[in-house]
């Protein structure tokens, strides 16, 4: 019996570390100084060939003293965002169902840069300002950690509900490019789910070996 009871505080210890992965949160996974040529993951939206379903700020090629850089490692078109070419940018990514994780280049991290998580009805999931990225955020064009790909990863309940992301800056401007969209779980994830499932499994056979007998 006092095997059975040991075995049953193990589970529910390992069980009660799981909220960790399994609730609700939007987190930086990474953040990747960038790189000339690019070596982050291939991406989902390059506004080049793989154009993107974003509406607002900017898609261009071109870098404008004061208005836009295009971000370091980035080749061809790229998304800017800011007061000269539309301070708020939205993309659409209700086509993917379950989201992961998302990463991208930020390019020229500046701390009035700011990125929402939001869900269908336009909720606040949650925020990230150019200061979370790198301090100081302070625009370098060139620098590789100014201009880093960076990965949010996604549990529990936000990995269904993250509809869009809402790219806003007070000032020119918040540059981005290739953007990744992963709907499959990290190996992680997957090992904590399997988990998971093999605790409540061994609990119900558990309970089922234990049950006393019921006499008619």
């Amino acid at each position: 019996m006092r095997s059975f009871v040991f075995k049953i505080a193990v589970a529910a210890a390992a069980v009660a570390a799981l909220p960790v992965s399994a609730n609700a949160a939007i987190v930086i996974g990474s953040v990747t100084p960038g790189t000339v040529p690019y070596t982050g993951p291939p991406p989902t939206y390059d506004f080049d060939s793989l154009s993107a379903p974003v509406t607002g700020g900017k898609v261009t090629n071109t870098s404008v003293s004061g208005v836009s850089a295009q971000p370091l490692g980035s080749t061809g078109n790229f998304w800017t965002v800011g007061p000269t070419d539309g301070a708020t940018g939205i993309m659409d990514l209700t086509s993917f169902g379950d989201i992961y994780n998302v990463s991208f280049i930020w390019g020229s991290v500046d701390s009035y840069n700011t990125l929402e998580f939001l869900d269908a009805g336009g909720g606040l999931l949650k925020k990230f300002t150019g200061s979370d990225i790198f301090n100081p955020a302070n625009g370098d064009q060139t620098a590789p950690d100014l201009n880093p790909v960076v990965r949010f990863n996604l549990t529990g309940s936000d990995v269904t509900a993250l509809a869009r992301l809402r790219l806003t800056s007070s000032s020119n401007a918040f540059e981005t490019d290739n953007f990744t969209i992963n709907a499959v779980p990290e190996p992680a994830t997957w090992a904590m789910m399997l988990l998971g499932f093999g605790l409540v499994g061994f609990g119900m056979r558990r309970r089922r070996e234990f049950t006393s007998p019921s006499f008619a």
